[in-house]
């Protein structure tokens, strides 16, 4: 169904809105509010939005930006969603597309079927994955938004990064209506490579960081770097090559594997958060390296990557206990 929505009095022509509804049944078992907690991470993400029954992102398709709204009407086992795109512009390209990001993003149509069979035994794991049933590997819409989320969280905590995302998206993304405050997409490469790096320290990004996230967003414009195309590459090949790129190391490749191009088997083994997790999950009191975090999550491929998710979850699960202590 498709409706024209006037959003005020006096609105004009520009302002107006196309309101589409759609159903997905996704690949079961599916919970939205696990996924979406996976993918937002923080709840002060301004980005990806989560209100404890709806998921909320705008995302920028080739008609321009169309803000997506997600709820969950039918149980864990036999899921179905209910989704209203909302834009200038509605049409059957554009659901397509729109289709297509919601599949990224919240993973609705992987098959975690095997991994459950596997974990279902172990000791260590297995208790947690049947806790988090209905949790599936969420991924960024583009490789570009993986990597820049990567350079954000470098050496910073989680809650800081997503500060400075927040800030880059409210002032570079995309909105659907003219308000100020409304919410944004995540910028595309073009809406950032006008930017100095001066634009960006002022949001509180290095300048290491800017410069990363710059050069990478005119060499994608440039027509030099295309980095879609790194899912046709092998994860030694697409790690060299993102390696390659001006501040991007081992971590933010491997992150950027997982996370933009949806490689399950990949855990990122330099990442401390993830370390510590590893740690009290095997009672391990001495520090980890990426050698043995790789000895140690071998034991579950090619699933290692959405043990990091489950793992993810769980921590933020922990840390939402405390805060209500």
């Amino acid at each position: 169904m498709t409706v024209n929505v006037d959003r005020s009095p006096g609105c004009t022509r520009a302002q107006t809105f196309r309101r589409h509804e759609i159903e997905i049944e996704p690949r079961g078992p599916f919970r939205l509010d696990l996924t979406a907690w996976a993918l937002r991470r923080r709840s002060h993400n301004g980005v990806d939005r989560w209100d404890t029954a709806t998921y909320e992102r705008v995302v920028s398709l080739d008609g321009g930006p169309v803000a997506l709204s997600v709820t969950q009407v039918a149980g864990p086992d036999a899921p179905r969603l209910s989704i209203v795109l909302a834009g200038r512009r509605i049409d059957q390209p554009a659901e397509a597309l729109a289709r297509r990001a919601l599949d990224r993003l919240l993973g609705l149509s992987v098959d975690l079927s095997p991994f459950a069979a596997m974990v279902a035994p172990d000791p260590l794991l297995g208790p947690l994955a049947a806790r988090l049933r209905g949790l599936k590997p969420p991924r960024f819409p583009t490789v570009f938004e993986a990597l820049v989320n990567g350079v954000a969280c470098q050496q910073l905590s989680l809650a800081v990064g997503i500060h400075l995302l927040n800030r880059l998206a409210a002032d570079r993304g995309r909105a659907t209506s003219d308000g100020p405050d409304g919410p944004r997409a995540f910028p595309d490469p073009e809406d950032v490579a006008s930017l100095e790096p001066d634009d960006l320290r002022r949001h509180g990004f290095s300048s290491t960081k800017a410069r990363a996230i710059i050069d990478t967003a005119r060499a994608v414009v440039a027509g030099d770097l295309d980095l879609e195309a790194l899912q046709g590459l092998e994860d030694g090949a697409a790690i060299e090559r993102l390696t390659s790129l001006r501040g991007i190391g081992r971590w933010t490749a491997e992150y950027v594997l997982l996370r933009g191009l949806g490689r399950l088997h990949v855990f990122p083994g330099d990442d401390v958060g993830a370390h510590n997790k590893l740690r009290r999950l095997f009672g391990i009191d001495t520090p980890l390296d990426h050698e043995a975090v790789g000895r140690l999550v071998a034991h579950w491929h090619p699933y290692a990557g959405v043990v990091y998710f489950h793992l993810l979850l769980d921590s933020l699960y922990r840390a939402d206990l405390m805060v209500q202590a």
